[in-house]
């Protein structure tokens, strides 16, 4: 059966937000490169422009993953789904911060540590929110 209920549009727009943080940082990390050899103000206005798109979209996703962790009944799930529910908190909280710090960062050292650490603990959190799903 199909439902077209306000859980399914929570999870739409959870998914949204997902992709667009972490689609767009996969989509940044090429795109970079080819902006910065154009030029330093091309490089600032191409970065400029993914974190005015893409930090709403990263709140999206963390509102309604909270709206989630409210429908769901933590208490009668196995313990292994707030396991992995802990662990895809964990994620997001080191992809976001580590998209901070990358952001305010002049360092090219910390930027590039942070950089692709927040793509790869959003990428664990996207892989841990199917768990989730599927589990």
């Amino acid at each position: 059966m199909v439902d077209y209920d306000l859980d399914s549009i929570r999870r739409f727009l959870h998914v949204v937000g997902a992709a667009v943080w972490v689609g767009g940082q996969i989509v940044l990390a090429a795109l970079v490169p080819v902006a910065r050899a154009a030029g330093p103000d091309v490089h600032r206005a191409v970065t400029n422009a993914f974190n005015r798109v893409a930090w709403p979209f990263f709140g999206l996703a963390v509102v309604t993953g909270v709206w989630s962790i409210f429908v769901i009944d933590v208490v009668d799930v196995e313990s292994s789904y707030n396991v992995a529910l802990g662990l895809k908190l964990i994620a997001v909280a080191i992809s976001g911060t580590a998209a901070a710090i990358h952001t305010n960062t002049t360092s090219p050292m910390i930027r590039g540590v942070t950089g692709g650490g927040s793509l790869v603990a959003g990428l664990a959190a996207v892989y841990l929110g199917i768990v989730l799903v599927v589990g």
